[in-house]
């Protein structure tokens, strides 16, 4: 059953409609996951020969044992944010002859291969075996760790599924959780009880007496169980069915008729924002990023690299231009068919979405003024960069949207979540930073940098004069690729 479970999954993936698209996506993560594997192996095999050296009075293993107890939290917080449940489309399978159970079974051991499983063996394995060779600890007693550490990530798994299921929908009831953990992180620092002394004793312990290996394989026993009674319970499409009844809240909206045509464009795309997870997330993503200049400002090895300054200043200015910009129009897939099928004027669309990045542009280089701290150049080219931002990367975006054929879930978290993303995303983003960095370096390099500025704002400025243009040639190409699109939006991904 599970061959043909993998079958079916492997037919859905390779019959969609943007199959190509995914392939694309697919090659591009796999060499991310490739870079990061071989940064997990090389901090496997450098890690006993770096404790050695840092503490050469310690075991490393004694050492590593006493912080496994943070490496813990700080992967199960990782994986709460990074991690995608694993999912199966039931629904096909619910009028079939096959066994509820062996569907669960599935969903559930298909976590398993998870690159987040793979990454801690990179570590474990390599340090337990610099171990047996140094013959500090026995091989049956290291090999027994090893497996001990392995079945802790495995615990870590399935215990976020767990939480995911019960905090996903609400992040501020995981916040008591969040308090707990840093109070007993204060206290280990300060001293006043030493939850590194406890775990370091409980898997010495573990390695002294290899059957002790049973409760943790007993206690991941136990989380298996649990999330196949939950998955068990609701395998069924009333539970994903039944609504929430909550009380409507409403906005008032009339100030965006002083907008004239594209009015009620834009109270859509409000109303889309506020009241779905994963735009409204991208809201408070653009907030925090003011805050990537911090990191960069006060550092001493960027003070002689303007230029990366005009990476920094795309990105503050345009982080919420570039999570939103490049969905559009997938943001209206679940309705898209529908707007098209109406005498609606493509280029408003185009228009109200541009709009209200430019708004959100403008807001940004406002609130990075502060910056003013660090010199006039910085707040000069965050300045210079919001108007590139304005009048080439707006434009930029809204033409690669027309090859968007991905629906996106509005209430799935954005965290690690690739739904509605493409090739496409992936090839924008490089014109979109790179391009100003590499005209600002070029003028930089040949005058100085004020006149780099100068070329930046005005690039930016003859985008402005010409958007309406540009608005008309983008219009032609949404309208060109329309039933594709539309026929991509009706694909359901797994």
């Amino acid at each position: 059953m599970f061959k043909h479970f993998i079958n079916l999954e492997l037919k859905a993936f390779f019959r969609s409609a943007s199959v190509g698209k995914s392939i694309g996506l697919k090659i591009l993560m796999g060499f991310l996951v490739v870079y990061f594997l071989l940064v997990f192996l090389v901090l496997g095999i450098a890690l006993y020969p770096i404790l050695l050296k840092a503490f050469p009075n310690q075991k490393p293993l004694t050492i590593v044992n006493s912080f496994v107890i943070f490496w813990l939290a700080i992967e199960l917080i990782f994986r709460f944010f990074m991690q995608s449940l694993p999912v199966m489309n039931i629904k096909p399978l619910l009028v079939l002859p096959i066994k509820k159970e062996s569907v669960i079974h599935f969903v559930l051991l298909k976590s398993l291969i998870s690159i987040y499983n793979i990454f801690p063996l990179l570590v474990i394995i390599p340090f337990g075996v610099f171990n047996i060779i140094k013959g500090n600890y026995g091989t049956l007693n290291m090999i027994i760790w090893m497996l001990g550490m392995y079945i802790l990530a495995l615990i870590v798994n399935y215990a976020n599924f767990l939480i995911k299921k019960k905090f996903a929908e609400n992040i501020k009831a995981f916040l008591p959780f969040v308090v707990l953990g840093m109070v007993f992180f204060g206290l280990d620092y300060f001293g006043v009880f030493k939850i590194t002394t406890l775990s370091g004793v409980v898997l010495d312990t573990l390695v002294l007496q290899p059957i002790f290996v049973l409760v943790p394989i007993l206690i991941l026993a136990g989380f298996y169980l649990l999330n196949f009674k939950y998955l068990k319970t609701n395998f069924y499409l009333d539970s994903s069915l039944q609504s929430k009844v909550e009380e409507a809240k409403t906005s008032d909206l009339s100030w965006t008729k002083r907008f004239g045509e594209i009015a009620p464009f834009l109270q859509l795309d409000l109303k889309m924002i506020w009241r779905n997870k994963r735009p409204k997330t991208v809201i408070w993503i653009s907030l925090i990023f003011l805050a990537y200049g911090l990191m960069i400002y006060t550092n001493p090895h960027y003070k002689d690299t303007p230029a990366f300054f005009v990476v920094v200043g795309i990105l503050m200015t345009g982080v919420f231009m570039l999570n939103y910009g490049q969905f559009v129009p997938s943001w209206d897939s679940n309705y898209y068919g529908m707007m098209m099928s109406q005498n609606i004027p493509m280029k408003q669309y185009l228009a109200s979405k541009a709009g209200l990045m430019s708004v959100s542009v403008v807001v940004l280089a406002i609130l990075s003024t502060p910056y003013l701290y660090f010199g006039w150049k910085i707040v000069a080219i965050n300045i210079a960069c919001a108007t590139y931002n304005l009048g080439v990367n707006i434009p930029l975006l809204l033409f690669a949207g027309s090859y968007n054929k991905k629906r996106i879930d509005l209430e799935k978290s954005p965290f690690m979540n690739y739904q509605g993303t493409g090739a496409t995303q992936w090839i924008v983003g490089l014109p979109l930073m790179l391009i100003p960095t590499l005209i600002f370096y070029g003028i930089y390099k040949l005058i100085n940098a004020e006149v780099a500025i100068i070329a930046i704002a005005t690039i930016g400025v003859i985008g402005l004069v010409l958007r309406n243009y540009l608005l008309n040639t983008i219009a032609a190409g949404y309208t060109k690729r329309k039933y594709a699109t539309i026929s991509g939006f009706k694909q359901q991904e797994n």
